[in-house]
């Protein structure tokens, strides 16, 4: 019977606009509006996620629709009584019948006439125009691909829901490693680009992606070696190019002691800049808050302390020179370490400690933000600078590709939140100062439980928030991935108009975070293989499984290909060769 129902299957994938009769509306469970269950006939199977439609002739209405989708899947003997009858019945000494039902959750009824589906009656395989409509892909006048289903055919989501236009954001969650969720959004952001939905607006649109994950983001526009041809089948069927990205920029943090600037990347030379900020930008536009990045930095009680301060080095410093250094109160700094020194020697003094805190400080409080303030002189140190040799572009932008690719992985956890609350702080300023939400700006955030956790406050957290609940007016779609949604702050997450699960820890599974997931989807989200994700969206009444294709681009310095249009030259081209060259050992 599998065999069968397999050999059935492949017609049916090849010929999708002819629905194949699965079975029968079973009259031993109740169907309702809302579900029912099929009775398979033999030789047919159906699996999870198959999209299945039964029709009845409603008197007054004429024919309705009842589509849904395959949930639940069981097989039992129709005879046994005991659980020894197995064997009886597998030797023939019993007589029994193997019987297959499934659960269907309904998707759609068309017109909305909301009856139950009549028992006996035939069940069928969706095909195309039927699965269209089962999933409301007819009505999605913008449709992303998002991947294929199970049954071979691409699955969509509607960009409405991720432009602003009836919604916005993504929310990706999975266990690290497994889950592929960084795969996944940057596979999005490809289909978006590429799918024709953006129309006129396609050169303006523009990615951010911060890269925490070793130099793996750094060659999205180098050809992927590893790609097969089954691959290339499933971008054809999709509708989609296997391509790279076309433009990519990579923002990397300088060496550090380096004093040049050079980015600290080693497998990537070209489309490569250093970022960093001066001194002179550190005290103009106030970011010594988001060196106390940290929700513990909020429980402190020296906030109110960093604003104060903030405000003074605004107010009181000046620039030096054409290296971004400053002089403070008479004080040269070209380095950050200069900077916390000149800050520890004035907050200590006692005569000069009222100036630049403006009321009385507890002494703990200021022991307090000095503490906290060496701390983070070796992080931030590469990267807030007033020593390079000149004043030259260093700023992370937008304007330059496509994609903006920043890479964080050099830099310790403490500079990686200074780096992510100042350029969402800028890139948000920016769009806000534009007045309108075209064109559109994504940023692919990873780890949002750390940058946005739901207990405390932080600036990184209030920009994320202002993203979440402003960002949609203003063109600014957040994709964020994290392990686990229950550790994220809950307004973020409710603002995701699309969300995704990968693989998922059982515990984590079971919090109430995943209540848009089905029993039955949390179970499986559990045993997930790379590359299967659940979406939810607004549209669909079930989560989708969603298998997307293997990157085009490359995910690592080893699948790389040289990029279209440049060869290569041998680094050792013209030195002598073995035999000129003999070593004398």
């Amino acid at each position: 019977m599998t065999v069968n129902g397999a050999a059935s299957r492949e017609v049916t994938a090849a010929n999708p606009a002819a629905g194949e009769a699965v079975g029968r509306v079973l009259g031993t469970q109740a169907a309702s509006p809302l579900s029912f269950w099929v009775g398979l006939e033999p030789g047919k199977v159906l699996q999870l996620d198959d999209v299945v439609v039964t029709r009845r002739d409603v008197p007054g209405y004429g024919p309705v629709l009842v589509a849904g989708v395959v949930t639940t899947v069981e097989a039992r003997h129709e005879g046994a009584a005991y659980d020894s009858d197995v064997f009886l019945i597998a030797d023939g000494a019993l007589p029994a019948a193997v019987v297959e039902v499934a659960e269907v959750r309904v998707t759609r009824v068309e017109p909305e006439v909301f009856v139950p589906p009549l028992p006996g009656s035939k069940v069928f395989l969706a095909g195309a125009g039927d699965r269209d409509l089962a999933l409301y892909f007819d009505v999605m006048d913008r449709r992303i691909p998002l991947g294929l289903g199970r049954d071979g055919q691409p699955l969509y989501v509607n960009f409405d829901f991720l432009d602003g236009t009836r919604g916005a954001h993504v929310s990706i969650s999975g266990v690290s490693g497994v889950a592929t969720k960084t795969s996944f959004a940057t596979f999005l952001l490809y289909s978006i680009f590429n799918s024709g939905v953006l129309d006129a607006e396609s050169a303006n649109t523009k990615a951010l992606i911060f890269s925490v994950k070793g130099e793996d983001l750094l060659f999205l526009d180098h050809d992927n070696l590893r790609l097969d041809e089954k691959a290339r089948a499933a971008y054809a069927r999709l509708g989609l190019p296997a391509q790279p990205f076309g433009s990519v920029h990579v923002f990397a943090p300088p060496r550090p002691g380096d004093v040049n600037g050079v980015p600290n990347v080693s497998a990537r030379t070209q489309g490569v800049s250093a970022f960093y900020w001066t001194l002179v930008e550190f005290c103009e536009e106030e970011l010594l808050r988001f060196v106390f990045a940290d929700a513990d930095d909020e429980r402190a009680g020296y906030s109110l302390l960093v604003g104060q301060v903030a405000a003074r080095l605004k107010a009181w410093a000046e620039p030096v020179g054409d290296g971004g250094a400053v002089m403070v109160q008479g004080t040269g700094c070209r380095t950050f370490a200069d900077l916390v020194e000149l800050l520890s020697e004035q907050l200590q003094d006692e005569g000069s400690r009222l100036q630049w805190t403006g009321a009385q400080t507890p002494l703990g409080t200021v022991n307090a933000f000095l503490r906290r303030l060496r701390s983070a002189m070796k992080p931030l140190s590469p990267i807030v600078r007033g020593d390079l040799p000149f004043y030259r572009n260093h700023s992370v932008s937008t304007s330059d590709a496509q994609v903006s690719i920043v890479d964080l992985h050099n830099l310790p956890e403490r500079a990686q939140r200074f780096v992510v609350g100042v350029v969402l702080r800028g890139e948000f300023h920016r769009k806000e100062s534009a007045g309108t939400a075209k064109p559109l700006l994504f940023v692919v955030l990873d780890e949002l439980n750390k940058y946005a956790p739901r207990e405390g406050d932080s600036p990184i957290k209030e920009i994320l928030l202002d993203v979440a609940e402003r960002g949609r007016s203003l063109g600014v779609i957040l994709i964020g991935a994290q392990q686990t949604a229950s550790e994220v702050e809950r307004r973020i997450v409710s603002n995701s108009a699309v969300r995704v699960a990968g693989r998922l820890d059982p515990a984590e599974a079971a919090r109430s975070e995943y209540g848009w997931l089905p029993a039955a989807v949390r179970e499986r989200a559990t045993i997930a293989k790379p590359g299967t994700m659940f979406v939810a969206q607004p549209e669909i009444p079930v989560p989708l499984a969603v298998a997307f294709p293997f990157p085009a681009w490359a995910t690592r310095p080893s699948e790389a290909a040289a990029p279209a249009g440049k060869v290569s030259e041998d680094p050792f081209k013209g030195l002598p060769g073995i035999e000129e060259d003999i070593p004398p050992f």
